[in-house]
């Protein structure tokens, strides 16, 4: 049987922003939108998304004059990744 795919980690880009924060303590947003070539509305939309499922965590700062947003992942995030992962697995060893 086909396990649910989370809907939340299915969509490309917030898959892509959770695949890299698994990988490194934090990333800032710019880091964030050159690796997945996303724009920076749409970045923020989909950020804001993972945020309020608590898969990661946003600060905001400032760097000089400049704000800066770093996110990193959260337990929960890395636990719904992994699942998800895994239920893909499950899908190619059918």
């Amino acid at each position: 049987m086909f396990k649910d795919l989370d809907p939340l980690l299915h969509s490309q880009l917030r898959l892509a922003v959770v695949s890299l924060l698994v990988s490194v303590e934090s990333a800032d947003f710019t880091h964030i939108k050159e690796k997945t070539g996303a724009t920076s509305g749409n970045l923020s939309v989909q950020i804001d998304k993972l945020e309020k499922a608590a898969y990661i965590k946003v600060k905001k700062s400032f760097k000089g004059k400049r704000p800066l947003t770093t996110c990193s992942i959260t337990p929960k995030g890395v636990e719904a990744f992994e699942k998800y992962v895994n239920h893909l697995k499950s899908y190619i060893d059918k």
